[in-house]
């Protein structure tokens, strides 16, 4: 929503009532932040007022009882990291920290320049949930208000965590912001996002009508206008209160003031102002103007005088109106009094400047930027500085700064390929991937073979993989590794990555020979936490082919495991260790784990690492039955990749959701959500379970007795490669769905096939799950080839290994097809039984579309009088319903698991008994049963 507001409505000197509808509305926003996270962005042009009314409402929220974080950025072209969040979090009292963890308490004391370089780095996403964490705390006693002035200037690093606080900020919060920009052209709403679309409103402020403008400009100057002045003035001014105030002062007194020229643009009449100082106060001012921190000290040693000297001459600029003394900080009233200072002084006597504030500067990143901006071109001192500065603000945790460094020793003449990579990796840390890979592409082209250009094609494949390129990356890849022969280190991770590319592409076995050499060279290295990370990947990329569980070399990884190396979460032991107790079956102790994994994860603010947790959590509660805990699980994976944005991201949690909307037998919901993921996969890189959005139709479709339609849903090319498939849970939940739709339609030779694949891995690896569903299929292949007692038998073994698998739903299938049988063996009592404990299972799981499954078993299993069909058995109403509905004596024996000659057996006897010969006759039988039972 955007709304326009006077300026003078919000002033303190205006005499406007305030009570426009406008003005409720922006009160409004104070009053909905006291329940629910609310923003609002005020926009206009330079000196509209936007500040004014900013101020306003931060002394309306502390009467309200808001605690007010307040940052004023400034426009300095040094400025350090984090000076803005610093600002923010700078006035809280140490206790406010004192629940934050280690990693999160660390990286805040960094920010506000109370820790050093000692201990680990710092990654940007710990600052950023650190922040947040700190504002969640202070919610818990008041609303509280982030509130920030100018936001156009928010350094790279603290708009990072702010944005990334926002997203996720639950209470009451209200966000203000003002941002200098024309009327729907700012930024500041494309990046402020909170949890619901509704929460963000933007105000423009409007130019002074003429009468606010006489009012304002009287009480401001203590002068009065005549009207023709006033009139010239707006009509220069356009109505903008900070431009028209400079043009009133800028008129004489006496009867010639109303002809005097005045400066036709606002640049023109602030260099005006300026011209009147003298050298000295014009020298102090750019000073002030260079930095975005000007204490007292700072300056009074940049212009070579005592502090009381500076404050002197401080105190009478003040008194025109130019700046301000707040402590020990000088500020100027306005900012574009700031610009106007700075860009008066022109590039000779900026430089000279930057370089004396060079010298007195303590801090290396501000040291830095100073001897940068000093400079025409570059020496080796300033180059060293700045790669140092770049360093020490990527372990603060400041990637966006650390770019910019390394930017700006490529601008002055130290353009080198390293510098370009180091570049890039900023870049990309900070989310510009456009940047890195723009950066690093170029870098590439003209680098010679060699270890550099090896870092540099690996760089530029990782910003491909995140643009879900990976063919692209895989080429890339392989050219670094050929690049990285005799450099160990370097090799090993190529070709970690080279194999994540592969496997994302679908080509496993490469994937796995590239991992093998991976772990080869790094049990070599003797490297810990690299060999770690490498017997991870192996591991994981080993079970996906089917090849088993790798126990000794997951507990090897764990051994060595490194909490401190920064690699991807799927090459993190414990993660994995995790993963594999799921698909294992031990679901209750990898629920623990995955569990204390996102516990870690919060703690780092790794946000893509929680958002794959939520998902796999959902996966696992779903095979323990648990549907409402794994819909909470799957909605909190697709929100959380809705903040990260893009549908790349969004794709594996919206899969999980489907999936979860299936088992929940919310028909519409689970389609919609599968096809989403069809379409949005279209044209991009197939990954290993890139069919799981089919494997979910084939399921649901299943649960619905259509049994072509769950075949047609999925991708069964892997049957034509004669080759049987991967049976493990994770990539073969659905396979029991394959197999019953399988048997449904006749496919009976492919579906022997499947199931031996089950069986003969379930003995191999020793997975119980596979033994169960094994054991069922084996079932129903027997009884669609007739011999109904070797399949109850066989039924009853997988109820047998179900007691070892905490998977209530499997079981309760598999009971289902069990009750079926011994109906079929008219075992009436044991198979009503059976029916009747599946029904209550699947009622109690929430999957209402097995339960109707099993409501229709029992009633068929039940003999009830139904006119004179009461002298047919249960199994030949069964056969005469769907003889008479059209199905062929095939469909009906693979339906009921009976041969096609017991079929025709059922039929002559059916006729017998009701005194018919046709099966014409026999449907208008059943129509006329049907209708008298009504």
């Amino acid at each position: 929503m955007r709304l326009s507001l006077p300026t003078a409505m919000m002033d303190p000197m205006s005499s406007a009532s305030g009570s426009s509808v406008e003005d409720r509305q922006v009160a409004g926003f104070l009053a909905a932040a006291t329940s629910r996270p609310t923003g609002l962005v005020i926009e206009g042009q330079a000196g509209i007022g936007k500040t004014t009314l900013w101020m306003s409402l931060l002394e309306q929220a502390r009467d309200r009882g808001f605690r007010v974080l307040t940052a004023r950025v400034g426009q300095a072209e040094s400025v350090m990291a984090f000076a803005a969040l610093a600002d923010l979090l700078g006035d809280l009292e140490p206790a406010r920290f004192a629940r934050l963890p280690s990693l999160q308490l660390l990286a805040l004391d960094r920010v506000l320049l109370r820790a050093g370089a000692d201990g680990p780095a710092t990654d940007q996403r710990v600052v950023a949930a650190g922040f947040l964490n700190v504002l969640h705390t202070l919610a818990d006693g008041a609303p509280v208000l982030v509130a920030i002035d100018d936001a156009q200037w928010l350094d790279g690093s603290s708009r990072a965590a702010i944005e990334f606080a926002v997203r996720r900020l639950k209470g009451a919060f209200g966000v203000l912001i003002t941002e200098r920009c024309e009327p729907g052209e700012g930024t500041a709403a494309g990046w402020m996002h909170l949890d619901r679309p509704d929460g963000l409103h933007r105000v423009t402020v409007r130019p002074l009508t003429i009468r606010q403008l006489h009012g304002v400009l009287s009480e401001r100057l203590g002068r009065t206008f005549s009207r023709p002045t006033v009139l010239r003035i707006a009509e220069i001014s356009g109505g903008n209160p900070f431009f028209a105030i400079e043009l009133a002062r800028a008129i004489g007194d006496g009867p010639a003031a109303a002809d005097q020229p005045l400066p036709a643009t606002l640049a023109e009449v602030v260099r005006h102002r300026i011209g009147l100082l003298d050298d000295e106060v014009r020298s102090l001012l750019l000073s002030v103007a260079c930095v975005a921190e000007p204490t007292v000290e700072l300056l009074a040693d940049a212009n070579g005088i005592s502090t009381a000297e500076l404050v002197r001459l401080v105190e009478q600029i003040e008194a025109d109106g130019i700046v301000t003394l707040e402590g020990n900080r000088v500020r100027f009233t306005h900012p574009l009094l700031a610009s106007g200072v700075y860009a008066d002084a022109g590039p000779t006597v900026r430089r000279a400047m930057h370089r004396r504030l060079s010298a007195v500067e303590t801090q290396p990143e501000l040291k830095a930027r100073h001897l940068a901006l000093g400079a025409a071109n570059a020496d080796d001192e300033i180059f060293t500085a700045l790669d140092r500065a770049a360093d020490a603000a990527r372990a603060r945790g400041a990637p966006a700064a650390a770019a910019e460094l390394v930017d700006l020793a490529i601008g002055l003449g130290g353009d080198n390929p390293l510098r370009r990579i180091k570049a890039a990796e900023n870049h990309f840390l900070a989310g510009d991937t456009a940047q890195a890979g723009a950066i690093v592409s170029a870098a590439a082209e003209t680098m010679e073979p060699g270890i550099l250009r090896a870092m540099a094609f690996s760089q530029l494949a990782m910003v491909r993989m995140y643009q879900n390129e990976h063919d692209s990356a895989v080429e890339l890849l392989r050219k670094a590794l050929d690049d990285a022969v005799g450099n160990p280190a370097i090799t090993v991770t190529v070709l970690l990555r080279l194999s994540f590319a592969l496997n994302s592409s679908g080509e496993l076995d490469d994937a796995r020979r590239h991992v093998r050499d991976a772990v080869k060279l790094a049990e070599e290295l003797g490297i810990p936490g690299l060999t770690s990370a490498a017997l991870s990947w192996s591991v994981h990329v080993n079970f996906q082919c089917g090849r088993g569980l790798d126990h000794a070399a997951l507990d090897r990884a764990r051994e060595l495991y490194d909490s401190t190396l920064d690699v991807p979460i799927i090459f993190r032991a414990p993660f994995v260790h995790a993963l594999a107790l799921s698909w294992t079956g031990r679901l209750e102790q990898a629920h623990r784990e995955l569990t204390a994994a996102r516990e870690i994860c919060i703690e780092r603010g790794a946000e893509s690492d929680m958002m794959a947790i939520a998902g796999f959590l959902a996966i696992n509660h779903v095979w323990r039955g648990q549907l409402a805990e794994a819909a909470a699980e799957a909605a909190e994976a697709v929100e959380r990749a809705e903040q990260l944005g893009g549908d790349d991201v969004l794709i594996i949690p919206m899969t999980v959701r489907a999936a979860v909307a299936a088992y929940a037998g919310r028909v519409d919901e689970a389609r919609a959500d599968a096809r989403w993921v069809l379409v949005a996969m279209k044209n991009r890189s197939s990954s290993h379970v890139a069919d799981w959005p089919g494997m979910t139709l084939c399921f649901l479709e299943e649960s619905l007795g259509n049994h072509r339609e769950a075949l047609d849903a999925l991708d069964s090319t892997f049957l034509s490669t004669g080759r049987p498939p991967v049976t493990e849970l994770m990539y073969a939940w659905h396979l029991p769905d394959v197999i019953e739709a399988m048997v449904g339609v006749g496919r009976l030779d492919d579906a022997e096939f499947l199931t031996a694949a089950l069986e003969h891995n379930g003995l191999e690896h020793g997975r119980t799950w596979m033994k169960a569903v094994g054991a069922r299929c084996r079932a129903m292949l027997l009884a669609a080839h007739g011999d109904v007692t070797a399949a109850e038998t066989m039924a009853h073994q997988a109820m047998a290994e179900h007691e070892g698998l905490p998977m209530p739903f499997e079981r309760a299938r598999t009971q289902l097809i069990l009750g079926q049988l011994q109906r079929r063996l008219r075992q009436k009592h044991t198979a009503a039984a059976n029916l009747t404990e599946a029904l209550q299972q699947f009622e109690q799981l929430g999957t209402p579309l097995w339960a109707r499954r099993a409501q229709a078993e029992l009633a068929r299993a039940v003999v009830t009088p139904n006119d004179d069909l009461s002298q047919l058995t249960p199994s030949e109403q069964q056969v005469a319903e769907m003889a008479a509905s059209g199905a062929t004596n095939k469909d009906i024996a693979a339906s009921m698991f009976i041969s096609t000659k017991t079929v025709e057996h059922n039929l002559t006897k059916i006729y017998r008994k009701l005194g018919i010969g046709s099966r014409a006759e026999l449907g208008r039988r059943m129509d006329r049963a049907r209708s008298n039972t009504l």
